[in-house]
């Protein structure tokens, strides 16, 4: 299955960043691309962070986004439904319950259209060097439930696929927690990580992430200087279940492409069946 982690450098104009995520997800269908992810904040990179409380959006119908109430929705299901691909929405903020705070959420558009899976972000990240200071429980409802899904390839492949953001590559429990009753196949985590602690974890993480579950990885990023004077780290990549990067792109917009297979993985569980060996949890 071919799929596509499309990196943006998204801006505080919702309008402009929903016209250039319509334009990669194309670009990646006519690329032959299946399934594509989209960046954390795809659609708002404010200039304060309180910014996302103005555009956020209750939940839409599973199978009918209002664009009226819920554009960013409508945007997506519509873009999945015209490209005929399944299109995992980065995220987006969706209403709390809770006064001025949001949930940081995943959804996922099968080709028709149809929402068939919301994920929250679980874990919520701070960070402060002296320097730059981010603290995004000031803004987001944490979510408290591990969320993966199904989905049935053009060939008729099926596919175990779990579902992630950003901090949450922190956190190996999470993915173990999502393979425990059946294996993953492929993790997905768009991400917006700050320059600093990409540098140092990003790739690093994300090849241990895969080495450990015996699985692809798909991580879409937002990549550059955005215009609230922070700048994301980038490099949006696919990586193989032996630790193999397979396609990156460092910076700016762009498509990232890769081949994953079945046969692959089940050559490298063969070998190495470490997912059997597991005494602990």
């Amino acid at each position: 299955m071919k799929v596509a982690a499309l990196q943006m450098v998204s801006t505080p104009r919702v309008d402009e960043n929903l016209a250039q995520a319509r334009k990669l997800m194309a670009q990646a269908a006519q690329a032959g691309a299946e399934l594509v992810a989209l960046p954390e904040y795809f659609c708002l990179m404010g200039l304060r962070d309180k910014d996302k409380l103005a555009i956020a959006e209750p939940l839409a119908d599973a199978r009918e986004p209002d664009p009226a109430t819920t554009p960013m929705q409508h945007m997506l299901a519509q873009a999945a439904r015209e490209q005929g691909i399944w299109v995992i929405g980065g995220t987006l903020p969706i209403l709390s319950h809770e006064p001025e705070r949001v949930f940081n959420t995943v959804l996922v558009f099968n080709p028709q259209g149809e929402r068939v899976a919301r994920y929250d972000k679980i874990h919520l990240f701070c960070f402060d060097d002296g320097e730059r200071r981010y603290d995004e429980a000031a803004s987001l409802t944490p979510g408290r439930q591990p969320v993966s899904f199904e989905m049935q390839d053009k060939a008729g492949e099926h596919w175990h696929i779990g579902l992630s953001v950003c901090y949450d590559l922190r956190f190996p429990e999470l993915f173990r927690t999502l393979g425990a009753a059946k294996p993953l196949d492929l993790i997905v985590l768009p991400a917006a990580f700050t320059d600093t602690t990409g540098k140092a974890h990003w790739e690093l993480l994300l090849r241990a992430r895969a080495v450990e579950n015996l699985c692809h990885v798909l991580a879409p990023a937002q990549g550059g200087l955005h215009e609230n004077g922070r700048r994301t780290f980038g490099h949006s990549l696919v990586i193989e279940p032996w630790g193999e990067v397979l396609a990156v792109q460092a910076e700016g917009p762009g498509v990232v492409l890769a081949d994953i297979t079945h046969e692959r993985q089940t050559t490298v569980r063969t070998q190495l069946p470490a997912l059997t060996h597991r005494v602990l949890g």
